[in-house]
């Protein structure tokens, strides 16, 4: 049993899933007709006893009310009427008190041999009896009955023959039986279309994932159209497969700009070492540059990796409960006031006071990291027109945050790709201007840990205007 048991669950799921329907349909059919046998057959015995009843009592009845008297000069008529009283395949049978037949009128029903059929030898009922009983091979449906006229004491036997119904029974049987092999059959063949047109979008999909294993991230697979299970399924196997290449693709990219960026200030410092090795440690000025710049770049390699590490932490999920933020305006203008500091020759411009009465989920110190990325941003690129307007409103439940600066734009192709990491719009510029690329992309990761959404709108040469929005918590 447990080797069998094993080899099925080795089986493939077609073959499961078609001997699973199979045995079902199987164990339905034979049910079935197991239940509909039984209920034809007890229906036909009802009918026949019923029918028996019906003679028995009109026999009786008759011979109570004529008072037959049992002798030899009305036996003639006596057997006239109980021909006309018996049926097809039945017997009827006057039966003295000693148990001998004094008149017997059968049709189809052999006279000989019924004596000695179980209970029914040598009985002389007292009361109405009836039953069934097996002889030659097919079965006999008898009821005898008392019957005291005048002096004569006996008894009413008839006998019914099962035969037929035990032949149309052994028919229907037959024909049962060859009808659930061909259902069986049928269900088979059927299983194994249904089974192998369900899979086969399965089969496809882990064609698929072959495909891509051997032939690269961009295989998918061709939905359905007809929009059921199973092509919702391969929409989403579709969906899943561009999110892991475009992961994939952001990862690579990731690795490559990283490597570059972290190349060039080690490339740098290892130079400026290699020039002290040589000469430089015997004169102060080669020293005194070289480690300058080497200090220098050392510093930029710092941040670089503790912008990594705070873009990594960003990417997470958050851990534990939050802290909200209760007075918005008052915070925003407190987080300006303080950049505004560092940058005395611009002009920052707010315009909050939309937002009174608004509370965020969201920690003081993220919301004050995310304005000072895009705060950073708009000073850098804003050279000629140094004016910085800051807005904050309300919308749709939705706090809606404005930092707009009329500085030199960002092109319409370079948008959508501003929010990733270590993606500059101009790869000539400076690094002292430009950075590393990922503040933008830190500020994203925050807002979405905290369901918010960044937006960029920016004309090339007239300014750009970031928009964030996060929801406002119920009041």
């Amino acid at each position: 049993m447990r080797q069998w048991t094993g080899y099925y669950l080795r089986m493939p799921i077609k073959f499961k899933l078609t001997l699973g329907s199979t045995a079902l349909i199987l164990a339905l059919l034979v049910g079935y007709n197991m239940l509909q046998y039984m209920i034809m057959e007890q229906w036909i015995i009802h009918r026949e006893k019923k029918n028996i009843q019906q003679n028995m009592n009109a026999i009786l009845n008759d011979f109570l009310e004529q008072e037959i008297r049992f002798k030899q000069d009305n036996l003639a008529s006596i057997k006239l009427y109980m021909n006309k009283m018996n049926r097809d395949d039945q017997r009827i049978r006057i039966l003295g008190d000693d148990n001998r037949a004094i008149i017997t009128i059968t049709n189809n029903v052999p006279d000989n041999g019924t004596n000695g059929i179980g209970e029914m030898e040598n009985l002389s009922p007292s009361q109405q009896t009836f039953g069934i009983y097996k002889k030659n091979g097919y079965s006999l449906l008898i009821m005898k009955s008392p019957l005291t006229i005048h002096e004569f004491t006996g008894s009413v036997e008839i006998v019914k023959s099962l035969k037929q119904f035990e032949e149309l029974s052994k028919t229907v049987s037959q024909v049962m039986f060859f009808f659930a092999i061909g259902a069986v059959a049928l269900s088979i063949l059927v299983g194994w279309l249904l089974t192998r047109n369900l899979l086969r979008p399965l089969q496809g999909m882990a064609q698929t994932i072959r495909d891509v294993k051997s032939k690269g991230m961009q295989e998918r697979m061709t939905p359905a159209l007809n929009g059921d299970e199973i092509s919702t399924l391969m929409v989403m196997f579709n969906d899943m497969m561009d999110q892991v290449e475009d992961a994939f693709r952001q990862q690579t990219r990731f690795v490559e700009d990283a490597s570059h960026e972290l190349r060039t200030p080690i490339a740098i410092i290892e130079g400026h070492l290699a020039l002290l090795r040589r000469w430089g440690k015997d004169d102060p000025v080669i020293m005194g540059e070289s480690l300058d710049a080497s200090l220098e770049e050392f510093a930029r390699l710092k941040r670089l990796v503790l912008e990594l590490l705070t873009l990594s932490r960003a990417e997470k999920d958050a851990q534990g409960a939050e802290s909200a933020l209760e007075n918005l305006p008052g915070a925003i203008e407190s987080i300006v006031d303080r950049f505004a500091v560092i940058h005395p020759d611009y002009d920052f411009e707010t315009d909050v006071w939309r937002a009174i009465g608004i509370s965020l989920m969201i920690p003081i110190e993220h919301l004050e990291q995310i304005l000072l990325i895009i705060l950073d941003n708009a000073t850098k690129y804003s050279l000629q027109h140094k004016t910085i307007v800051i807005k904050a409103e309300v919308n749709a439940e939705r706090v809606v945050i404005e930092v707009v600066d009329r500085g030199i734009g960002i092109p319409d192709k370079d948008i959508p790709y501003v929010t990733e990491r270590f993606y500059r719009v101009d790869k000539a510029r400076s690094r002292d201007q430009g950075g590393n690329g990922l503040g933008l992309a830190i500020a994203k990761r925050l807002l979405e840990r905290y369901q918010g959404t960044i937006a960029i709108r920016s004309k090339e040469f007239s300014g750009t205007t970031v928009t964030i929005s996060l929801p406002c918590l119920p009041r």
